[in-house]
């Protein structure tokens, strides 16, 4: 029986090793894919991919994540520390309530 991976890695996969081991049974020692189902604990389709590929495929994402709660503020924050840029290569520094204050104004229009 193969165990799976949780620790660091995403959660279901298939550590190389076992990938390797699943591969040379079948491939190098001729035993069927159904075997290796049985004796490593997979399914059969499991073993197929395994197979047909020398290395576990990597996840690759389809579109970029979206930020549902983030997007609106997107700009303001943007906006927010540009000027933080701006201010800290100048060599001011604002007083403490006013940026405060600003931040929150910004906030208030967006």
């Amino acid at each position: 029986m193969v165990t799976l991976i949780s620790f660091g890695e995403r959660p279901g996969m298939f550590a190389v090793e076992v990938y390797a081991a699943v591969r040379h049974f079948v491939l190098i020692q001729r035993n069927s894919q159904r075997d290796a189902a049985r004796v490593f604990g997979l399914s059969r389709e499991t073993v197929s991919k395994m197979c047909r590929f020398s290395l576990p495929p990597s996840y690759t994402g389809v579109k970029p994540v979206g930020k549902p709660k983030l997007g609106a503020l997107l700009p303001v924050i943007d906006s927010i520390l540009e000027a933080a840029r701006r201010r800290s290569s100048s060599g001011t520094r604002p007083s403490g309530s006013s940026s405060v204050c600003a931040t929150n104004t910004a906030m208030a229009a967006a």
